[in-house]
């Protein structure tokens, strides 16, 4: 088993390098690159730089992964491996080596010739690209065998080839997460090394070019089977190359196929498995990675899984993959195993789920639970696999409903996409059972389900602020029955709405009592985290009632960056202004500063303005005098609404506020009394019979 350290030229040495099925895309973002960059860029001349440890596979022909179009180059000595650690910095290594070739190739100077008669230092482009890039079968030069590539099927595999080795094609692409990272690796590199150019010349690349082949260095690890594949992956797992618990699951399900004796699992069938295993990660792999812009994660996916695959009980961290891994383990193919695990009462998050910001610590209570575990079958991984693979597209569904197409509704997307704005927390594998139950269901009864949970978060979590795991073993369950027919949909929407009503008093005595808890700390409705998401729904109400063309746009809600111009108190905070102080004259300091931050006094913004026109008259807000910006009359759909009003005054913020508590009764099936709405706005006073006194002098120093 060699172990040596290589320079890139060494490890070229007619070597082909293939990124097997269990391994995801191209994950490099802007600072890794950066990184490789500068310490490329840093070395000085003659030193080495460590690169780190690349563990290969050889692959042989006899092997069902084996590439045919391989075939002619292991005549001519090469040989052909997967790589099992290192892929990230070989294609980093790979995209930079091309862009170099491709610049020097375009340069001027270079017009019309050849690349066996452009060089890099002593060495032809030609002779360089065949190295590191491509060769093609002579004599006719159909068959291309490139050095380095992804598996035949990845969406990365012709991703790369043509988008980053830019071989002409005349198929679709399919773009992802990671292909996304390659792209930007190739626009990173070419930006680089044109900088690099202006700068040094002709000279400065080929210096790079030298140092990048000859002085990057790594530490070789050739692994000789299946078995040193499985502990190579344990060993990256604990030196510091943190693997996902999806990667170390598809490792151990690929090595226990080496394990069942002929009499379990003849080799037809051996291979067969292998072949679903594969499938199945390719399909997660893909799913996680669909979205360019936001990769799923492994783990929350995992997991959502294995709560509904196996009967949950509540757990801390991360000890469902030490479940699959006991599960899933070598000594399991051989003998029936006891597991112990240690469980816990308290709160219990999904890594993706965020807990309320004000949420109480929770009392953690340890305990332990024996669990025996069966000898495993080979029937039992590939059901297993089936069933992520099953899973994964309908989990993507649902982080992005309108990518379902036909397969979902115009009203399912529209109550997933609810369900991510409010935050989905514990119910999104009940959601993705839904989904790939829907064959059994009806649309009807999804959507009812869909509405179920949306009131339950909003009532339970939003507005009662019960605890983030309030009930999620029970759902859970109840994920896992929907999905093996024990369970029926129209009872677990029955079920949300029958524990949403019992604990109605509970939830409106906490909204109380944390409302005034958030006027007496000096933020009021302001300070409601879900503040956003209630007047979004309320603009779809207003909509809808009045028939309007404007686009309702959730970013304007769930913009983060001065967010105290994303909702407008409309009598200022601090009112200054004339028309603020002569209109409101007859309160107190505190008292206007309860009426700003009531919630008949806050307004979505149809998008920011200066936070120096906040001070405004109402009249000026409505219409403006100025182009500096634009007035209510144009905005929002509730800010056409107000727009509406002649002047501002503490009834109107009391009536307002009134009226959006009536379409929060309404619109979540809320039973707030007359008096608990008087008690949730804070102003009271606005009805005291108090006598106004004459109009402040415009004069009158502010």
């Amino acid at each position: 088993m060699p172990n040596e350290l290589q320079s890139l030229s060494d490890l070229y040495q007619k070597r082909l390098f293939r990124i097997p099925d269990y391994q995801r895309g191209y994950a490099w973002r802007h600072e890794q690159l950066v990184d490789f960059w500068e310490d490329l860029v840093n070395l000085q001349e003659g030193r080495q730089h460590y690169t780190g440890l690349l563990s290969l596979k050889y692959v042989n022909q006899d092997d069902e992964n084996f590439r045919r179009g391989d075939s002619w180059l292991l005549k001519k000595g090469y040989k052909s491996f997967h790589v099992v650690d290192g892929q990230q910095r070989l294609t980093t290594f790979s995209i930079l080596i091309y862009e170099l070739l491709s610049f020097v190739k375009n340069l001027a100077c270079n017009k019309n010739k050849g690349e066996e008669e452009i060089f890099l230092e002593y060495d032809s482009l030609k002779e360089i690209s065949e190295k590191y890039i491509l060769q093609t079968r002579p004599p006719d030069h159909i068959v291309k065998t490139y050095i380095f590539e992804y598996e035949t099927d990845n969406p990365s595999a012709r991703y790369l080839k043509h988008k980053v080795f830019m071989e002409p094609h005349g198929n679709t692409v399919v773009e992802t997460y990671y292909t996304k990272n390659l792209k930007y690796a190739k626009t990173f590199f070419a930006e680089n090394i044109s900088a690099t150019y202006k700068v040094e010349g002709l000279p400065g690349l080929e210096k790079l070019y030298r140092k990048l082949t000859l002085f990057f260095m790594f530490n070789l690890h050739e692994i000789q089977d299946d078995y040193d594949v499985f502990v190579a992956f344990e060993t990256m797992n604990n030196r510091g190359k943190k693997l996902t618990n999806l990667e170390l699951l598809k490792n151990r399900l690929i090595y226990l196929t080496t394990l069942f004796d002929e009499t379990r699992l003849d080799e037809i069938n051996r291979e067969q498995l292998r072949k679903n295993i594969n499938n199945a990660w390719k399909e997660v792999y893909y799913q996680l990675g669909r979205n360019q812009n936001s990769a799923l994660s492994d783990d929350d996916f995992l997991r959502a899984h294995w709560i509904t695959y196996f009967r949950y009980s509540r757990k801390r961290g991360d000890d469902y993959i030490h479940f699959l891994l006991n599960k899933f383990s070598a000594k399991k193919v051989f003998e029936r195993t006891t597991f112990v695990i240690q469980l816990m009462n308290g709160a219990d998050f999904l890594p993706a789920f965020e807990p309320m910001d004000d949420d109480e610590d929770v009392e953690e209570i340890m305990e332990t639970e024996t669990v025996n575990i069966d000898k495993l079958d080979p029937i039992e991984i590939i059901d297993y696999v089936n069933s992520l693979k099953d899973m994964a597209e309908h989990w993507y569904f649902s982080f992005f409903p309108r990518d379902a197409g036909s397969n979902l509704s115009n009203d399912e997307k529209d109550w997933i996409e609810k369900l991510n704005r409010i935050g989905i927390g514990y119910f999104r594998p009940i959601v993705v059972a839904a989904l790939i139950t829907a064959k059994r269901t009806t649309k009807e009864d999804r959507i009812n389900l869909l509405t179920a949970i949306e009131r339950f978060i909003f009532l339970a979590f939003r507005v009662g602020n019960f605890n983030a795991s309030y009930k999620s073993s029970e759902y859970y369950n109840k994920a896992r029955g929907l999905l093996q027919g024990t369970v029926e949909l129209r009872e677990i929407t029955d079920d949300l709405n029958d524990t949403v009503d019992a604990t109605m008093n509970n939830l409106v005595s906490n909204f109380i009592s944390r409302t005034d808890r958030r006027f007496k700390a000096g933020g009021g409705f302001y300070a409601w985290r879900d503040l956003k998401y209630f007047l979004f729904e309320y603009e779809h109400e207003l909509a809808a009632k009045m028939n309007l063309n404007k686009v309702v746009d959730w970013t304007m809600f769930s913009r983060v960056e001065r967010d105290k111009v994303t909702i407008e108190h409309i009598l200022p905070q601090t009112p200054n202004n004339w028309y603020w102080k002569n209109q409101f004259r007859q309160f107190n300091e505190e008292e206007i500063k309860l009426l700003s931050n009531s919630l008949g006094n806050l307004l979505p913004l149809a998008q920011s303005i200066n936070a120096s026109l906040q001070n405004e008259s109402f009249q000026e807000k409505k219409t403006p005098s100025s182009d500096k910006r634009r007035g209510y009359s144009n905005g929002s759909h509730s800010e056409i609404e107000v727009a509406a009003e002649e002047d501002w005054n503490a009834q109107k913020i009391l009536k307002r506020g009134l009226m959006l508590l009536n379409f929060m009764n309404k619109r979540w099936c809320l039973k707030l009394t007359d008096e608990q709405k008087t008690a949730l706005l804070n102003i009271d006073f606005v009805n005291d019979g108090r006598v106004v006194g004459p109009e402040l002098s415009k004069e009158a120093p502010k």
